[in-house]
């Protein structure tokens, strides 16, 4: 327990600077990886699997400062998101939509008031990126391949355009 609470400590923020906290951290996996306890190369080897995006935000963000973080502000989208349909589970659509729907949840926490009209206005014309626009696509032919009536017409579509295209 007390190397877990070490590794542990060296991901809170209120320990001291990303930088700092990641020197840490790769000094912990080191020292781990050099002993000869089982247990110890086991928390060294999955240190090493955490470490990519571990301490993502650097100093730039202030906001998020390493993944744990980044975890706990996609939490308030999802809930709402919950919310919204009444489900227990946010679904696909914060996955596929999410490049645009997460500014959309997230905006009325720093913008308590209703949006007015001029505040609006400048995003009416606003297209989504061209990757959730693939992601939407798959989502409708996948949808249309489980339904058992439309599957045959989907895939006599999706073979007409693979002739057409070769």
């Amino acid at each position: 327990m007390k190397d877990v609470r070490a590794i542990d400590a060296t991901l809170d923020v209120e320990n001291g600077p990303c930088a700092g906290r990641r020197a840490e951290f790769l000094r912990l996996q080191a020292e781990f990886q050099a002993d000869l306890s089982p247990m110890r190369q086991r928390l060294a080897k999955m240190m090493t699997s955490w470490e990519s995006g571990l301490f993502c935000g650097g100093s730039r963000l202030t906001l998020l400062q390493d993944n744990l973080a980044l975890e706990r502000w996609f939490k308030n989208p999802k809930s709402h998101e919950r919310r919204i349909h009444g489900h227990a589970h946010a679904g696909v659509r914060i996955v596929q939509e999410g490049p645009t729907l997460l500014l959309t949840l997230d905006a009325h926490p720093s913008h308590p008031e209703p949006f007015t009209e001029a505040e609006l206005a400048p995003y009416m014309d606003a297209t989504p990126p061209r990757c959730q626009l693939d992601a939407m696509r798959r989502r409708g032919i996948m949808r249309r391949a489980r339904s058992m009536k439309g599957r045959r017409g989907l895939l006599a579509a999706l073979e007409q355009r693979f002739r057409e295209t070769s």
